[in-house]
């Protein structure tokens, strides 16, 4: 019984985890990737679709993407969805191919992205410590149901907190390595 909340906390922790990191791949580094694409979305044929589904993308160099639609009609709306986009570069359309050319990060952009990273793992820790609170409900719960007593359920809502301090210790640990390389010139 308390074995299964604190695989569920942990499972649910870990799920918090991968959501930053996730989160992470649509920040601009030093170098581009194809990521920062991840939340742009056209409409095709009725239905919000994202860019990778409609064409490819490659990076070309450490600054430059490339979009082949794979029907030419998209061009003009794949151009039109990255420029309200926003994500530092505005489209290049020659009529069969969009490239985005992405200048080098300035140390304000650098700094700006370690601020939405700052965020995005403050968001991460908020959720963790929401599994924690679900957990200790749990435990409550149990031990008002007089299913465990008062010392296990004390014992118990520890093990949760030792479990949130691992995974908070860990998002701390992942935010300094990102910033390492965010702000490396």
């Amino acid at each position: 019984m308390l074995a299964e909340i604190f695989n569920q906390c942990e499972t649910e922790m870990k799920s918090s985890i991968s959501h930053m990191l996730r989160d992470f791949k649509t920040l601009r580094t030093g170098k581009i990737t194809t990521s920062v694409l991840d939340n742009v979305k056209i409409d095709y044929y009725g239905t919000m679709t994202s860019l990778d589904q409609v064409g490819s993308i490659l990076v070309a160099d450490a600054t430059t993407i490339v979009i082949n639609p794979w029907e030419k009609n998209l061009l003009q709306q794949i151009d039109s969805a990255i420029s309200k986009a926003n994500i530092g570069a505005n489209p290049n359309n020659d009529g069969v191919q969009i490239k985005l050319f992405f200048p080098a990060m300035t140390v304000e952009q650098r700094q700006e992205s370690v601020k939405q990273m700052k965020v995005m793992g403050e968001t991460a820790k908020i959720a963790i410590r929401n599994d924690r609170k679900h957990s200790n409900d749990k435990i409550k719960k149990l031990e008002k149901d007089k299913l465990i007593t008062a010392d296990e359920s004390k014992s118990a809502q520890e093990n949760i907190q030792k479990i949130t301090d691992k995974f908070i210790t860990e998002v701390e640990s992942i935010l300094k390595t990102k910033e390492a390389e965010i702000l490396k010139v």
